[in-house]
């Protein structure tokens, strides 16, 4: 799911950097996806797809965490392909996405440099991404229960409806083992200032015509959401623009002290999404 946006109109907003170096020799070298696939995840820097100082990609997890990856929304391997270069690299990693194109793109320019890497099409609907309106708009993730010891959704859960959202953190909670760990990321907003929003409307969208363009969450409804999952909040990272994208690691309850969420005190600034004058869901499909 690197993507749950308009067509035309779209982010995947990243910003995990790689540290300090490691010790095994680099793998092959690897390709770097075409500007048309990084345009569509946000940063266009090839810089932000490579790791060279081999660090791990999210420093601070977990002994174990990274046995097991699971990628919910891989997008064209930035990731991925950091992890790659990461020493030592994980020892299975699968990641999925809702682009269909980009999802080949991994399977024919990644996988092959290290088969312990696999990319499969999520495929639900999107209006932008996948916008085949007869698919389903949300699926089971192709894990095992308890299997994944690191589950990732960067940009994300900024990108999928309410609905959506409850599935996939019930999705989460099933695959996740006992002792991994999520990686997310949010937008996130405080309910009591929106007097006219109901019990069971616990979300902003940004675009009428797609929904997924950004979701801003409701702090208290996403804590609650999380505990009736079995989990919990153990890191809470504020934006660094005031309003913009959350860090959260989250984990089953029993494993690591919960966190308050905190406030968001950071400067006001702007931060939109880039605009696509190509349609985004044949990009990589020819």
């Amino acid at each position: 799911m690197s993507s749950w946006s308009m067509k035309g109109l779209w982010t995947r907003q990243v910003g995990v950097a790689a540290e300090n170096g490691g010790a095994n020799p680099l793998p092959a070298e690897l390709p770097i996806p075409p500007f048309e696939m990084r345009q569509l995840v946000g940063p266009t820097d090839p810089e932000m797809f490579d790791n060279p100082r081999r660090a791990p990609v999210f420093a601070g997890l977990p002994d174990g965490a990274y046995d097991n990856v699971f990628d919910f929304g891989s997008g064209c391997g930035r990731l991925a392909r950091q992890m790659m270069q990461q020493s030592p690299p994980p020892a299975r990693y699968q990641g999925i996405d809702l682009h269909e194109g980009m999802v080949k793109w991994c399977q024919e320019n990644l996988t092959p440099a290290n088969p312990d890497f696999t990319f499969a099409h999520h495929n639900v609907f999107n209006p932008g991404f996948n916008p085949d309106p007869s698919l389903p708009r949300f699926a089971p993730f192709p894990v095992e229960d308890g299997a994944a010891t690191l589950v990732i959704a960067w940009s994300v859960f900024t990108h999928t409806t309410q609905r959506q959202t409850e599935h996939y953190i019930d999705e989460t909670a099933r695959v996740l083992h006992d002792r991994g760990i999520l990686v997310s990321t949010w937008f996130l907003f405080e309910k009591k200032n929106f007097p006219m929003m109901q019990d069971f409307q616990n979300a902003l969208y940004i675009n009428e015509f797609d929904p997924t363009n950004a979701t801003i969450f409701d702090r208290t409804w996403l804590v609650e959401l999380l505990a009736s999952a079995g989990l919990q909040v153990t890191l809470a990272k504020p934006p660094g623009i005031r309003g913009f994208q959350w860090v959260l690691h989250i984990r089953k309850k029993g494993q690591g002290a919960p966190v308050e969420l905190g406030e968001d005190v950071a400067p006001y600034g702007k931060k939109p999404p880039p605009v696509v004058t190509q349609d985004p869901s044949k990009i990589g499909r020819s």
